[in-house]
């Protein structure tokens, strides 16, 4: 009777050691893929004043895709005021949207920050002038202070509290068992989404970066909540670039410039009136929505 636990336990240890290779091999795999986009020590920092984004020429394909997601892009991103890019799903705005941060490198052309060559700058200033809020937000199995805190390690008590104030995170942050140091399980479990998307708002709030990426960033939220945001993200976005994805329209009328895009094309540009008037393919995609 006293053997029956050791055997056992030797019958599942060979099961443990199977998920144990399998998960190595897909970590090994990670690990031995060759690093394409590297910070260079000889590289000089990116040094940012109106944080102009200019795209020349820029193309880009997908390893996965016949076709370029987007084709010989000439796009003048206007420092300190806000643009938005708007189309249907596969048009190409969250290609352009990351190539920026260089989270992909661009097969043809140029991206210039400030008339810097963004590829000929040091990597780490580059991401550090930018702030990203995405649909796939990337929670930790922490406390919410810890998680905000993630975009800037030394930030105050009362930086955390005000930034969660103008992303709207504060109401419901207040309502949890331990507010600020409750755990909120990996990836966020604990939160629903437009929650865990507050979070993101709040962190790109706190970083206090020149330049803005804002992917779908109210997609999750409530009407409520989404007017809270919207509301804190325009007066967050004051003299600071911003690029701005939603399918929503509504959530862009105020941007200064609104760029539509179609098959990996620039459409159409102006603001939103005029493009009501003068782009089939954003008053299309106006009327069904407001239909």
């Amino acid at each position: 009777m006293l053997s029956y636990q050791p055997i056992r336990s030797l019958a599942t240890l060979n099961m443990a050691i199977y998920q144990g290779v399998a998960a190595a091999e897909r970590i090994f795999k990670i690990i031995d893929e060759k690093i394409q986009i590297k910070d260079e020590e000889k590289f000089p920092e990116l040094k940012v004043k109106n944080a102009d984004i200019k795209f020349q020429d820029v193309s880009f394909q997908y390893k996965t895709g016949k076709d370029s997601a987007v084709k010989k892009i000439n796009l003048n991103i206007e420092g300190e005021k806000i643009t938005a890019l708007v189309g249907h799903s596969g048009a190409g705005k969250s290609t352009i949207m990351n190539l920026i941060p260089r989270f992909y490198q661009q097969q043809s052309g140029n991206i210039l920050i400030d008339s810097q060559d963004i590829t000929k700058v040091s990597l780490h200033s580059l991401r550090s002038k930018i702030s990203l809020v995405s649909q796939d937000i990337i929670l930790f199995d922490d406390n919410v202070e810890n998680n905000i805190k993630y975009a800037k390690s030394d930030a105050t008590q009362d930086e955390i509290k005000n930034a969660c104030k103008l992303a709207a995170a504060d109401e419901f942050i207040e309502t949890l068992p331990e507010k600020y140091k409750t755990n909120i399980g990996e990836n966020g479990i604990r939160l629903s989404g437009g929650q865990k998307q507050r979070l993101s708002i709040a962190r790109a709030i706190i970083k206090n970066a020149p330049i803005i990426l804002l992917d779908e960033a109210t997609s999750s939220l409530d009407a409520e909540s989404e007017e809270k945001v919207q509301n804190a993200i325009f007066n967050l976005t004051k003299n600071k670039t911003t690029l701005v994805i939603a399918h929503r329209l509504s959530t862009i009328k105020k941007a200064n410039n609104i760029i539509v895009m179609k098959d990996g094309n620039i459409v159409g540009s102006g603001k939103h009136d005029q493009l009501l008037k003068t782009s089939k393919d954003y008053e299309s995609l106006y009327s069904k929505q407001v239909i």
